[in-house]
């Protein structure tokens, strides 16, 4: 059986840990006696959820600025040496409909919105990934990195069709995740987790007409907060690569059986 996930953690920072998937990581691994470290955008909430949840410490940051990843990780590391796991959970979702397409339209194509989708959701991810990577490789012999990038069930079957750029970039996490896991797997000194969530009931839907429509009242096939949080817990305690908690695993498992036998022979 692999090695636990949750042995492998010392001290975590979390991108968008002060709320929903994020914060609900954050205190499961706090429970588990881990050290954590919030990175947000907003000060105020992340004041108010590290001291709800007893985090080590915050970090205010917006993963879409790329510019600013540096400075920040960097402050970081100087403060807590003893970093080793980055867990990239921040990320934004946005309706958008393209122009002319003869049904009745709730959105528009918001271009600046779509690119700060794409900045937020695959290039700040993998900025912080290239940015704790040195020191992730430099650990000491007894300790290894661990990289978790929070996908979605929309990468590998992008039924939301409102969402033509959300589920783009997830596509992009999960194989950023995949090359990344291959080309490190032979070296032992990262363990790559990717986290494939289906529909949870969080604010994810914020910029949809119904905020609300990703709840369990109005969704019979959406998580609650709770329930996801105990299949990623069984996930990390089995060491998974993959963690496709309710109804993502028959089509995460789907994608591994049609394509996962070719990727490892395309591979090795």
């Amino acid at each position: 059986m692999p090695e636990s996930t949750i042995s492998l953690i010392d001290t975590a920072v979390i991108t968008g840990g002060n709320s929903g998937l994020g914060k609900a990581m954050a205190e499961s691994l706090i429970r588990a006696g881990k050290k954590v470290i919030l990175v947000g955008r907003s000060e105020s909430k992340l004041k108010s959820a590290a001291s709800e949840i007893n985090a080590a410490a915050y970090y205010v940051l917006d993963t879409g600025d790329i510019k600013a990843i540096p400075d920040v990780v960097q402050r970081i590391l100087k403060s807590h040496p003893d970093v080793n796991t980055l867990i990239n959970n921040a990320g934004v979702q946005k309706p958008f409909q393209f122009p002319n397409i003869g049904d009745k339209q709730e959105y528009g194509f918001d271009l600046s919105g779509a690119d700060q989708e794409i900045d937020i959701n695959i290039r700040g991810p993998m900025h912080l990934v290239l940015a704790f990577l040195p020191h992730f490789t430099n650990l000491p012999e007894n300790k290894k990195g661990v990289l978790v990038n929070v996908s979605s069930i929309l990468g590998y079957l992008p039924s939301s069709i409102i969402n033509p750029v959300y589920n783009g970039t997830k596509a992009w996490v999960h194989m950023f995740s995949l090359n990344l896991r291959s080309q490190y797997e032979k070296s032992g000194k990262i363990k790559v987790v990717e986290i494939a969530p289906p529909t949870v009931s969080t604010a994810l839907h914020r910029d949809r007409t119904d905020p609300n429509d990703n709840s369990k009242e109005k969704n019979e096939s959406a998580m609650t907060v709770d329930e996801f949080i105990k299949d990623v817990e069984k996930g990390w305690e089995q060491g998974k690569d993959i963690i496709a908690p309710g109804p993502a695993g028959a089509v995460i498992d789907a994608w591994y059986g049609a394509l996962g036998e070719k990727y490892e022979k395309a591979t090795h």
